[in-house]
C-alpha cells in the first residue's frame, strides 16, 4: 500500500465540510476548529496541489470547478473511511473474554 499522507487527508476533510456546509464558519463548528484554522487548512491544501480550489467572497464560499471535480472523487473515500473508524470502535465496546466465577451458584447460564 503506497504511504497515505495524514495532513493531505485531514486537508481534503475540511475541504468536504466546506463544500457540505458552504460557509467556513458552519465548516469550523462541525469539525470542532476555529474558523481561521480552515481557512488556513484549505490554504495549505490549494498550496500544496498547486490550484485554486474555493472561490471566496464575503458573502459566500463556493467550490471551483476543480475544488468540485476533486470532492466528487474524495467524498465517497472520506464517507468510508469514516465508517471504518466507527465500525472499530463499535467491535472494541464489545465485551470479550471469560468469566471466572469463585463459587458456583453465581456461575449460572442464561
Amino acid at each position: 500500500m503506497d504511504e497515505i499522507d495524514g495532513r493531505l487527508v485531514g486537508g481534503l476533510m475540511v475541504l468536504a465540510a466546506v463544500a457540505d456546509a458552504r460557509s467556513f464558519g458552519k465548516a469550523a463548528e462541525r469539525l470542532g476548529m476555529t474558523q481561521s484554522g480552515v481557512s488556513k487548512a484549505i490554504a495549505k491544501l490549494e498550496a500544496r496541489l498547486s490550484v485554486r480550489l474555493i472561490h471566496r467572497t464575503s458573502r459566500a464560499v463556493e467550490l471551483t470547478e476543480e475544488g468540485r471535480a476533486l470532492h466528487e472523487r474524495v467524498a465517497e473515500h472520506l464517507a468510508g473511511i469514516g465508517e471504518a473508524a466507527a465500525e472499530t470502535s463499535k467491535t472494541r465496546a464489545t465485551v470479550r473474554g471469560s468469566i471466572r466465577c469463585s463459587r458456583a451458584s453465581f456461575c449460572r447460564r442464561s
